[in-house]
């Protein structure tokens, strides 16, 4: 009789024999910290390229087949290179996927990649989305980057998104959502469940408290490897919400956090995903995973508060303190992780609150 494997996202365990196996490829060793709670880390390869647009091959093209219509030139990142702001590129990856038929994947750019507006997304070969690894995949990886509100100094190895693996259904519905959240009080208030666990917006700190941050348009470049290294006046600007309320511009980038506390309890995790857009003309957090573990009492958190990446798109928009404006979708893993997210591995976002990305000073 054929043994039937637990359905979910896969652990970190499970990651670290896929790599033994082969399923998952590297070109070099793995980093130390570069496997992930429910995910793993996917590192810069030395070669890229600058295109003209951004694309997807095709159903049966591949990338290499599809690149000659589209770069204007190559690049080399071993030495360090400048990706510019509101430029196109693309980037082959250390990593390629040998994947069995039943296991699938999805990709989401990292905490740190999205709070600095770096715009990225996981392409394979015969790709029609972006993001989305089909089961059974078998091939090379890139990631398409596109600097939107700062230029960056890029090297290879650097990490700036992340693959979770499934195996079969993983994602909760409503239903199974609110008896979770009936055990477990996965929000510090109201859980507001549709389609996921909703989550609001905090403008209401007092009238000349700190409420966000806004991308300045004119500014210097970001090495990526200096962690904790630049001075925030230099790249941002301070928000206040007098009245509760700010007035979101089209075409800038804030940094804004979440009234409520969350957690994702050690058997799940959960990905953020953007609100329906009826409830207005912007776009929040384009870097959606939280690791089991996240902001939990078994880690030594009492809930972590959502940082929110929001840019506002065609229109002026008044954004309301309380105003929902996502939600988090809560997955089952497959197993519990070997590792917990603030308890067993480096975690620069467990307990966090309005916070920027790693590279600015506390």
């Amino acid at each position: 009789m054929l043994e039937t494997k637990a359905q979910g996202v896969l652990p970190s365990q499970t990651l670290a024999a896929m790599i033994e196996s082969g399923e998952i490829t590297l070109t070099h060793p793995a980093d130390v910290d570069q496997i992930q709670p429910a995910s793993l880390d996917l590192r810069l390869g030395a070669k890229a390229w600058r295109v003209r647009a951004s694309f997807l091959p095709g159903d049966g093209a591949t990338m290499a087949g599809r690149l000659p219509d589209f770069a204007m030139h190559e690049i080399d990142l071993t030495g360090g290179a400048v990706l510019e702001k509101n430029c196109v590129y693309l980037v082959e990856l250390r990593e390629a996927l040998n994947l069995p038929p039943e296991i699938s994947a999805i990709a989401n750019a990292k905490s740190s990649t999205g709070r600095l507006d770096l715009f990225t997304r996981l392409i394979t070969d015969s790709a029609t989305e972006f993001d989305r690894i089909e089961p059974g995949y078998t091939g090379p990886l890139y990631a398409e980057i596109s600097p939107r509100s700062f230029s960056v100094l890029a090297r290879p190895g650097l990490r700036l998104n992340q693959i979770r693996f499934h195996r079969g259904r993983a994602a909760l519905s409503d239903a199974e959502l609110s008896t979770l959240h009936n055990a477990e009080t996965l929000v510090n208030g109201p859980a507001h469940i549709d389609a996921g666990l909703g989550f609001s917006v905090d403008l209401d700190r007092g009238k000349d408290a700190l409420v966000g941050y806004r991308a300045k348009p004119h500014t210097g470049l970001i090495d990526l490897d200096r962690i904790g290294h630049y001075a925030i006046s230099d790249f941002w600007e301070p928000v206040t919400a007098p009245e509760s309320r700010i007035i979101l511009d089209p075409g800038a980038f804030y940094i804004l956090v979440s009234r409520e506390a969350v957690h994702v309890p050690p058997d799940y995790a959960a990905e953020m995903a953007p609100y329906i857009a009826m409830v207005g003309e912007f776009r929040v957090h384009y870097a959606g995973f939280f690791d089991p573990g996240f902001g939990h009492s078994a880690t030594g958190g009492t809930g972590s508060r959502g940082v929110l990446e929001v840019r506002c798109h065609e229109a002026p928009f008044a954004l309301e303190h309380g105003q929902i404006v996502g939600r988090l979708v809560y997955e089952r893993m497959a197993e519990r992780p070997d590792r917990l997210y603030g308890a067993d591995m480096k975690s620069n976002y467990q307990g966090q609150s309005l916070k920027l990305s790693k590279h600015f000073k506390s």
